[in-house]
């Protein structure tokens, strides 16, 4: 049975993403764009269209155009949008890549994608040479650190260490008087970014996402996410990140909102932020709504322009979110999505407040699903759980040169295959229970290591949680690994197993608890489940 958006379909412009955010600036040129977060420094969008412009020219000069890959190596920094967004007014493909990478990570993704010139931040210069030299990239250009004193879009000198080192820097780039290159691009052919991902299986892969797809999911989330000029988006999850890119940066762009960025979470910095400048659209990941509902020094801060709260990457509690309403007077909202969908899918309104918490809300437009049995591909009904299968005009194009990847995610109808079992319910709103892989089967019974880590976060005790399945006396248990949080120093594995005990059927029942220092997760915050399995092995504690 194939599922439709309660939503009428909305048009798609066939234009590229820097014709759908600066085309027609209007009145909104002398609107701040851009703010840093650290530093103050802002761009108003006229800097930011001028700032884009600028870059295209001057990669135009250096032989950059359509058919090129450049990669992007950066932090959140305003400069971040002009340079990204000028690769793409350049007719080129943006890879973005994360900031966190080692050398030789960074080396594979840029060989990988053919990448022919990287933008650096300063800070991470030293790995940026060796992978660019690894991966046989010749040119680097320097996105100065704003604390040492550039003045990146506005044209000011980069730092010294920059000069020091050799390579053009991103002032340098700006310093020119040329005209952007005049440009044509096929919107629904030509690739705009270059994401990596595993997707539901394997290896990173090359996300090819077109222009179309971009701007199909910026117009497709206006009926969910309602910003305006006068909202204020806090950027912490990264540009690097489809999440960050997309929803973060280029939907709050294309609505003249203003985004203020952060570099990384810091609680204290990510308080502060959201205090000092007042910002009201804020988006997450499921750990920070746990520091927002329990931490003290939230206390400490006026959080009071905060409107919407909004949630990704992992299920949601419906009691968490329900405290952080409470705690903070602030909507809390839920969605989902993935690289390969542009990213975002489904999400709760930001004005329907009678959607079931802890689902991840409604189909967006031009959106058809099906949820099917994993085993048979046979469609369900509603309140059944199946894999979850997806088609708009926001599903990738393809993996970059993996054609198997590309069939075994693809099917013949144009579905996208998303790896996650999800239900819906009668009133066409989704949840997500997990990932078709990982489900744990004990004694013959599923078990959602999702729904256990959401159950496991509303514990007044516990800091962050993961759940996997682990072998013990031949059969497979759910074993949970626990964070505490400061003030729990002292809680067992018993009173871990007890407390979801007393919430779940029997078969869900943690079997094993072991505490952490630290979940290992995605910059956008999903669990690195793989990282834990390779780790197993130490004795749980009890």
């Amino acid at each position: 049975m194939i599922l439709r958006s309660s939503f009428p379909d909305v048009v798609v412009p066939d234009v590229s993403l820097p014709e759908l955010l600066f085309g027609a600036l209007g009145g909104h040129a002398r609107r701040t764009a851009l703010v840093d977060g650290v530093t103050g420094r802002s761009l108003s969008y006229g800097e930011l269209a001028a700032g884009v412009d600028r870059v295209a020219a001057g990669l135009a000069a250096r032989g950059v155009g359509r058919g090129d890959v450049v990669g992007i190596l950066s932090p959140n920094t305003p400069d971040y949008a002009v340079v990204f967004h000028g690769v793409l007014r350049a007719g080129a493909t943006a890879t973005t890549i994360n900031a966190l990478y080692t050398a030789e990570e960074i080396a594979t993704q840029l060989a990988d994608s053919g990448a022919r010139l990287l933008f650096a931040a300063s800070p991470l210069l030293d790995r940026a040479t060796a992978a660019a030299g690894a991966a046989g990239v010749s040119e680097i250009v320097v996105i100065a650190d704003g604390a040492d004193g550039a003045d990146g879009a506005d044209g000011g000198a980069a730092d010294a260490g920059d000069a020091a080192a050799g390579h053009l820097s991103l002032a340098d780039l700006l310093d020119t008087d040329a005209p952007a290159p005049d440009v044509r691009l096929d919107p629904a052919r030509d690739v705009a970014v270059l994401p990596y991902s595993s997707g539901t299986t394997g290896h990173a892969k090359g996300v090819l996402l077109t222009h179309r797809n971009l701007v199909a999911n910026i117009v497709q989330c206006q009926s969910v996410i309602q910003l305006t000029e006068r909202s204020r988006v806090l950027a912490v999850l990264p540009f690097f990140h489809i999440y960050g890119m997309q929803v973060t940066m280029n939907h709050a762009l294309h609505n003249r909102a203003t985004v203020v960025t952060l570099p990384r979470f810091d609680l204290a910095e990510f308080l502060r932020v959201i205090a000092e400048h007042r910002t009201d659209q804020v988006y997450v990941a499921p750990p920070v709504v746990v520091a927002l509902a329990k931490h003290p020094a939230v206390d400490d801060h006026d959080l009071s322009a905060l409107g919407t709260l909004f949630s990704g990457a992992a299920p949601l509690d419906a009691q968490l979110a329900a405290a952080v309403r409470a705690r903070l007077g602030c909507r809390v909202r839920q969605g989902y999505g993935m690289t390969e969908l542009s990213p975002v899918s489904h999400a709760i309104p930001g004005d329907r407040d009678d959607i079931p918490p802890g689902t991840v809300g409604l189909l967006l437009p031009n959106m058809t699903a099906r949820i099917v049995d994993p085993d048979t591909g046979a469609d369900v009904g509603p309140g059944v759980p199946g894999e979850l299968l997806l088609r708009g005009p926001n599903v990738m194009a393809g993996y970059l040169n993996d054609r198997e990847a590309t069939g075994a995610t693809l099917d013949g109808e144009g579905f996208l295959r998303t790896g996650d079992v999800a239900v819906v319910d009668g009133q066409g709103c989704f949840r997500i229970v997990d990932r078709v892989k990982e489900l744990i089967k004990y004694k013959g019974y599923q078990v959602p290591p999702a729904e256990l880590e959401a159950l496991l976060l509303t514990h007044p005790g516990v800091a962050d949680a993961a759940v996997v399945g682990v072998l013990d006396a031949g059969e497979e248990v759910p074993k949970a690994f626990v964070v505490r949080q400061p003030a729990a120093a002292d809680l067992t594995g018993e009173e871990v197993m007890a407390f979801v005990a007393a919430r779940v059927a029997p078969h869900k029942k943690v079997r094993l608890v072991e505490f952490v220092d630290r979940i290992p997760r995605s910059a956008s915050g999903k669990i690195l489940r793989r990282e834990l399995r390779a780790a197993e092995g130490a004795a749980p504690a009890r």
